[in-house]
């Protein structure tokens, strides 16, 4: 069965709303999902801009938990290198206990220098920061113990309390989009999580590597992919694809502005080449262009239409999960409630039925 997630994104690009007002409007979006039956409520990690405020997404999760009973509570996911391995793996066991097993621990190792400079870490040093402590962390949840020895976090043996209360074997999960994050996510054994920002069809060549690296690795079909992607349902096609249009336009101009995606540094960074070319395709399509491009690859419309791109992205992907992201570009919270209830109503159902079967790429 197709599970499915929503992704609280914590944009604040109405500028008539107070900081408050977009906790309250993004809180309450999770607090729906539980009712409307969806099955996971995931928090990203940002800093410094109203591009997306949430800094410490387990401690937003634990506020969650304490409003909800059994929707699952996902990392999307805990930025590693900004972050004490130690602290996220306590903080990720306590989540977990007063949740009673509902977290879903994802990790990724972050793009933004706008970011990165008030943490003072160098972009060059993140990759080997990532890898090393995102280890530690997956090790330090399953045993209840944590250590290191290595060149950025030496850490002396210590238990943690309160100590696991289950495996997370199957709730690992992993960002990667560039070829070296595809083999951290292998390495850690864990699920890969993208956020689409091209067609499925275009994204087939790192899926099918990860795919590969992991039954090599772990003599294992990889779990499914999970996809994260913007969402907007409307009963009118019409209605749906002005609006949907409209506000990822603005989401993708904050996008490409806190991630500096049109720059040139991409290229010499050492870790982030690849994303020179997603500057380079920018550039060459203009900014509108590139905007209306990536609204395109996400879903949008009347239910039919968006059962219709679901269908499409089940016959290319095989196995996957979904997390749809119903609250970006200034979106207002009415809206974006109205979507994620129609989206619940008439295509959720329908939708969980369409997934594929595991896919083996040995077969």
């Amino acid at each position: 069965m197709l599970n499915i997630g929503i992704n609280l994104g914590f944009g604040k690009l109405d500028e008539s709303l107070t900081d408050e007002e977009m906790y309250d409007g993004e809180i309450d979006l999770a607090v729906r999902a539980e009712a409307l039956g969806y099955d996971s409520v995931w928090a990203v990690e940002h800093h410094f801009s109203d591009y997306s405020m949430c800094p410490d997404n387990l401690l937003l999760l634990a506020n969650i938990a304490g409003q909800t009973k059994d929707i699952k509570l996902g990392t999307g996911a805990v930025i590693v290198p900004w972050n004490d391995p130690l602290r996220v793996a306590e903080k990720a066991l306590m989540v977990d206990t007063l949740s009673k097993g509902r977290l879903l621990l994802g990790v990724g190792r972050g793009l933004s220098r706008n970011e990165y400079v008030p943490f003072r870490i160098p972009l060059e040093e993140t990759r080997e920061r990532f890898d090393e402590a995102s280890a530690m962390i997956f090790d330090a949840v399953e045993s209840g113990i944590i250590e290191g020895d290595g060149r950025f976090y030496p850490q002396p043996r210590a238990e943690l309390r309160p100590g696991p209360r289950g495996s997370f074997a199957d709730r690992r999960y992993c960002v990667a989009g560039s070829p070296d994050s595809l083999v951290s996510a292998v390495n850690l054994r864990a699920r890969l999580m993208s956020f689409i920002v091209r067609p499925v069809p275009d994204l087939m060549g790192n899926f099918t590597t990860y795919r590969e690296m992991y039954e090599e690795k772990h003599g294992a079909v990889a779990p499914a992919i999970c996809l994260n992607v913007n969402m907007y349902c409307h009963e009118d096609n019409e209605v749906a694809q002005e609006r949907h249009f409209e506000y990822i336009s603005r989401f993708f101009q904050s996008n490409v502005d806190h991630y500096e995606m049109a720059g040139d540094h991409f290229a010499t960074t050492k870790g982030y080449e690849r994303y020179a070319d997603t500057a380079k395709r920018i550039q060459d399509a203009g900014l509108q262009g590139a905007a209306d491009k990536y609204a395109e690859a996400a879903l949008w419309g009347n239910p039919e239409h968006i059962l219709g791109q679901i269908e499409e992205i089940r016959d290319v992907l095989g196995d996957f999960e979904i997390i749809i992201a119903p609250c970006f570009g200034g979106m207002p919270y009415d809206q974006a409630r109205a979507s994620l209830e129609l989206f619940a109503r008439e295509v959720m159902p329908k939708a969980r039925s369409l997934n594929g079967q595991k896919v083996s790429v040995a077969a």
